[in-house]
This record gives C-alpha cells, sequence and structure tokens, in this order.
C-alpha cells in the first residue's frame, strides 16, 4: 500500500503548505504538530466504492505519543522560546531544567496529570482529520484522486 502514499508526496507537500495557518491557530506547536503526524497514518475508507470512498486518519498512536508533547513544551521553554498556545496552560508544574531532565529520563512527574488532556488529545485528532480531507480535496483537484484511490485497493 505504500505505492499510493509515494505517489501523493507532492500533494502532501502543498497541504502541509496550506495547512500550515490552521496549525499556527491551533494549540500546537510546529514541532508538536510534527510529531503528531509522525504517529497518524492516513488510510482511504470505503476504497471500492466511488461515491463513499474518502481519506482518513487513523489516530490510534496518538494516545502513545502525547506525553512527549510535554517534552516539547518543557524542551522549548527551557530554550527560553515560548510554548505554542496550549489551552489550558501547563498547570503549575513548575517546568525547568532540572523538570525537563527528570522528564526525559522517565523520572519525573509523579500524578497522571501532568502530561496532555483528554481534550488535547481529541484536538489533535479534529485537527488531523481536517489535513486528511485537505489532502482529499488536494488530489481532486489536481485529478489524482481516482488513481489514488485504484492503488490503495491494490
Amino acid at each position: 500500500m505504500s505505492e499510493w502514499t509515494d505517489a501523493i508526496v507532492g500533494d502532501r507537500m502543498t497541504v502541509d503548505n496550506q495547512f500550515n495557518d490552521r496549525v499556527s491557530a491551533s494549540q500546537f506547536s510546529s514541532q508538536e504538530w510534527g510529531l503528531i503526524m509522525t504517529a497518524t497514518e492516513f488510510e482511504i475508507e470505503n476504497p471500492d466504492d466511488p461515491d463513499e470512498a474518502r481519506i482518513v486518519a487513523d489516530t490510534s498512536s496518538l494516545p502513545a505519543i502525547m506525553p512527549e508533547l510535554e517534552n516539547v513544551r518543557s524542551q522549548m521553554a527551557a530554550m527560553g522560546g515560548a510554548p505554542g498556545g496550549g489551552a489550558g496552560g501547563g498547570g503549575g508544574s513548575g517546568g525547568g531544567l532540572v523538570d525537563s531532565i527528570k522528564g526525559a529520563l522517565g523520572l519525573g512527574g509523579g500524578g497522571g496529570n501532568d502530561g496532555p488532556s483528554d481534550e488535547e488529545l481529541e484536538a489533535a485528532e479534529r485537527l488531523v482529520q481536517e489535513y486528511a480531507a485537505e489532502l482529499q480535496a488536494q488530489l481532486e483537484s489536481v485529478g489524482k484522486w481516482e488513481q489514488v484511490r485504484v492503488a490503495y485497493q491494490e
């Protein structure tokens, strides 16, 4: 199935550029978005039905990487950069270099409330699904959708 993803590399780059504004307006930094996209696989739902086929994002790996978003924020804060947006803020973890080192070593944070929330996971899933819809729209606009849909089935 990698043939279909290989065929859309240029289209993904186009959508990436177009999607930058949405990422900037979201609670995620570009580094966090990159991590989210790394954990996302794209599939075509109902590929055998031209009327119902659509690109969807498989976000089943997102929960596993969501704690890493906090590490990205800690590293950005330690370097003096402002973490990206963050709905609800960091919430009293203190941060700092020692905490980010402890976190990187797996020694930090005792409670389960230090990492990203369920709302943040839902926001990531929503944004990735929006990206999938934009990708399909891009493929349709350049006349590649049918070819990609058929290639997915092979």
